[in-house]
């Protein structure tokens, strides 16, 4: 019996899709990673029988990085990265292990059936499965094919079923589009941010950004904003006047006329108009049209217009409707929500999908009566031969997706019934006047036939006042004329639907990265989301698009990234050579990014004007090593410490509280230690600012405080304070945190596990000596006498944590899933997370893996 693995994008998809394959006759069970499960069953593949394995990846399996050093911000030029760097492909989520389970479920495998999402981003996994997969999977017998495609737009077993009965082959040229767009944004926008954050970050305390980023997508979405900004603020309302005349038809009514002069901004020539017609008593009616007239129903829905809706009316910001609309896709609620297409296929079941919707009380009338009547054939929209639109695949109600869900699938729903719903007709009445030699007209409108706009109200025709019944020649008194003024107002900021416009009408991102990318300059704080989800340019996103204007425009500007879309788009089509694509983009940017380098002082002369330099920035907090002078603790992201006499800054961990720590110094460079806090219950460490900055030993790297130092004898290092190794990370070490008393507690330095214990003792330090059974340092605790919870009215003891039935009732463990057998009355010697007994210079000893990292798991916490 032959062996066929499939693969999905997502686990819930891998679920779904099993289900309807087999039936609903499967067998399920967990991957070895946890996050991905294997649906199995039996069936037939290629007219022979077949044992089926169904399971998934999480996203991409692979990323593109550079290797090693490269990765340094310190120790390489950024312009090196154009060409000099070597890149690589990593795994995305290490802690995933993806390439070893797809490796474990495809190991003796004779087929690969690949179920990724139908898009460039989809064939790129594919081909990243493929990777992992074939070189383990049973050799093909001669040129025996053994790698399918699934094409699919829904999940529905229709489609589903369709999918499987024609398989493909994954589409190589797309992959490659999207490996070059993957190496080019890694290319460029790490050199650019990488030199302007250092360079500005270095100069500049309250820019208020952890990252001065450049994306050659992201940026030009910034210029939009910024532009529109800027025509604000260069706007000079200018007054003008408009004549107002109202009829009164009958004694109580009054209909107001439009001028057809529209407006004039000469005040004289206004008040000219004004006394020509002031003195008329009456109005004449010069023509009266009737003309009927349609408004059409919108085209099938595709990803851009869907992103427009939520954000304008339903006030959701892009990259939250993509990831509900994902959600529902997922849930087969609706097809596929990435698509550029506005136009059904022939063969598309239209009534099919609206049978669905028959019993829905918001528009169960509304479909009944087309399905009775008959359907009208949506409007041809543009096909760009991906996905058809999206539409919705099984009916819902309001308990089952609640919230934005709910509201995101109701419009999904209208748009696709007004899709196939008649236009809306109505009349459009013009009446013409004149009033001495000027003219004025009034225009009414009578809906003849509501059409779509029944379940599309938001589009249905306003109501006006009526128009009275006349004809030409007759004649109505003027009730009033009057001289109104007005003045031009500027525009408003953008709003998240105008920016999706003018990105995809000037190609900047794809369906899919458009949210991404408007995401990123709010995280940024390139700009802020006000009411109406508009998008106001902070100080910091202004001076950026500012300056790149000064010094090379094509950087902020459409144009360039939008030829960079077109030729990925040729690779895909396989019209485009992906090597000479690649190499003359870089070669364009390499020579932009040189010029940026030799120029940036003219985007430093705005950032002058609008920001504080660094010498002028924070407030004194701890002293230096080398002058021993206060430096400057900067709050503004991202935080750091600056001495302005030796004019060095200093990096700080992020997202946190600083102080200064007990004035200790270091012993290896006489700096001030400072204390790092995440909150009262999160965990807290001091560090040295220049071992955090220049590491002193080969086995730390940048960014480790003290609880990960390797100094043998300090008394804040891992070396004093470690006890055991965590078991919830593979590297991590519970480290007493000596700051913590009287609610004293453990935190591993590389994760968020937390062990509380010993509460209210006096002390708590960590002995030279480690436990018979786990390894672990010992602990002396001291309580006072008052308040002792040991046994006997004892005020001292000296013991593991873990193993130690003293301790038992003394340890709580925070951020975990597991706790020691001891607290469930667990026996015998175990295998423990201690350090073990290895020793460093100073007596301490070294933090020791198990033998058996299963046999710890099971002998830890529960």
């Amino acid at each position: 019996m032959k062996t066929v693995l499939m693969v999905a994008e997502k686990p819930s998809l891998a679920q779904s899709i099993a289900k309807i394959l087999s039936r609903g006759n499967m067998s399920s069970r967990k991957g070895l990673n946890g996050a991905c499960s294997v649906h199995e069953y039996a069936g037939s593949f290629v007219g022979q029988s077949a044992h089926f394995k169904m399971t998934s990846v999480c996203g991409h399996v692979m990323t593109l990085d550079f290797i090693g050093k490269y990765n340094s911000w310190d120790k390489v030029d950024p312009a090196e990265l154009f060409s000099k760097a070597p890149t690589e492909k990593k795994e995305a989520n290490p802690k995933l292990t993806m390439v070893k389970f797809l490796q474990v479920e495809g190991r003796g495998c004779d087929y690969v059936v690949l179920w990724l999402d139908c898009d460039k981003e989809g064939e790129n996994i594919c081909f990243e499965v493929l990777d992992a997969v074939l070189p383990v999977m049973n050799k093909p017998r001669g040129t025996e094919r053994t790698v399918y495609r699934a094409k699919f737009s829904s999940i529905t077993d229709t489609d589903i079923c369709n999918a499987m009965n024609h398989l493909g082959e994954p589409n190589r040229n797309e992959a490659l589009s999207v490996d070059a767009r993957q190496e080019l944004d890694l290319r460029i926008g790490c050199a650019f941010t990488r030199f302007q954050t250092k360079y500005f970050q270095g100069k500049y305390g309250n820019l208020d950004s952890s990252l001065i980023s450049f994306g050659p997508c992201q940026t030009p979405t910034l210029g939009f904003c910024v532009e529109r900004h800027d025509k604000i603020q260069s706007f000079k309302p200018e007054t003008y006047w408009v004549l107002q005349a109202k009829v009164n038809p009958e004694k109580e009514s009054s209909l107001t006329l439009d001028w057809d002069r529209v407006r004039v901004f000469d005040r004289e020539v206004a008040q000219m108009f004004l006394n020509i017609i002031k003195m008329e008593k009456e109005a004449k009616v010069e023509s009266v049209s009737k003309k009927e007239k349609v408004k059409q129903r919108p085209l099938a829905l595709n990803t851009v217009e869907m992103l427009r809706v939520a954000s304008a009316a339903l006030g959701m910001g892009p990259q939250h409707a993509m990831q509900i609309a994902e959600r529902l896709y997922t849930q087969g609620y609706i097809s596929y929500p990435r698509t550029e297409t506005t136009h059904y296929p022939e063969n598309f079941d239209l009534k099919g999908c609206l049978r669905q919707q028959a019993n829905n009380p918001y528009w169960a009338e509304t479909v009944k009566a087309l399905l009775s009547e008959g359907i009208n054939r949506p409007r041809k929209g543009h096909d760009a031969g991906d996905h058809p639109p999206i539409t919705p695949m099984r009916a819902a109600t309001e308990a089952e997706l609640g919230g934005d869900g709910w509201r995101l699938y109701e419009y999904i729903t209208r748009h696709f019934i007004a899709t196939v719903s008649a236009d809306c007709k109505y009349l459009q009445t013009t009446i013409s006047f004149s009033i001495g030699p000027e003219r004025f007209t009034c225009i009414g409108k009578v809906v003849t036939s509501p059409g779509f706009t029944e379940i599309m109200p938001w589009h249905s025709i306003p109501l006006e006042e009526s128009l009275p019944h006349c004809e030409r020649g007759d004649v109505f008194p003027i009730g009033e004329i009057k001289l109104l003024e007005k003045q031009t107002s500027p525009p408003d900021y953008l709003t998240e639907a105008e920016l999706i416009t003018l990105m995809e009408k000037h190609g900047i991102g794809t369906d899919a990265s458009i949210p991404v990318h408007i995401n990123n300059i709010c995280q940024r704080n390139y700009v802020t989301v006000e009411s109406g989800r508009r998008l106001k340019p902070t100080n910091l996103g202004i001076v950026l698009v500012h300056g790149y204007y000064k010094i090379d425009a094509e950087l902020v500007l459409p144009t360039i990234r939008s030829a960079v879309e077109k030729q990925l788009n040729l690779i895909a089509l396989g019209k485009a050579n992906y090597h000479q694509v690649l190499e003359h983009t870089l070669d364009i940017f390499k020579r932009k990014f040189h010029y940026f380098v030799d120029s940036i002082a003219g985007m430093d002369e705005l950032m002058e004007v609008s920001f504080s330099p660094l010498a002028a920035t924070g407030k004194p907090l701890s002293r230096c090593g080398k002058c021993h002078r206060f430096m400057k603790y900067i709050q503004a992201k991202p935080s750091r410490l600056h001495c302005s006499h030796c004019d060095d800054t200093y990096s700080l961990p992020q997202n946190g509280t600083i102080k200064l720590y007990k004035e200790l110094r270091c012993p290896l460079d006489d700096f001030e230690l400072v204390l790092w806090s995440s909150g009262s219950r999160g965990k807290s460490y001091p560090l040295c600012p220049y071992c955090y900055n220049h590491p002193p030993f080969r086995d730390m790297k940048k960014g480790m405080g003290c609880n990960e130092c390797t100094h043998p004898t300090c008394q804040h290092s891992l070396s004093m304070l470690g006890i055991g190794q965590c078991v919830e990370c593979e590297n991590g070490v519970l480290v007493l945190d000596s700051t913590s008393g009287p609610k004293w507690k453990m935190a591993c330095n590389k994760c968020n596990v937390i062990v509380h214990f010993f509460e209210n003792a006096h002390k708590v330090r960590v002995s030279p000596e480690t436990c018979d059974s786990c390894e672990a340092a010992l602990v002396d605790v001291d309580f006072n006498k008052a308040k002792s919870p040991l046994p006997g009215d004892e005020t001292q003891h000296s013991g593991c944590v873990f193993c130690d039935p003293v301790f038992q009732d003394l340890v709580e463990l925070k951020h975990a899933a597991m706790r020691h057998p001891m607290h469930r009355g667990g026996q015998g010697k175990r295998q423990g997370r201690g350090r073990g007994k290895g020793r460093r210079p100073g007596g301490r000893p070294n933090p020791k893996k198990p033998k058996d990292k299963m046999a710890a798991l099971a002998a830890y916490f529960v």
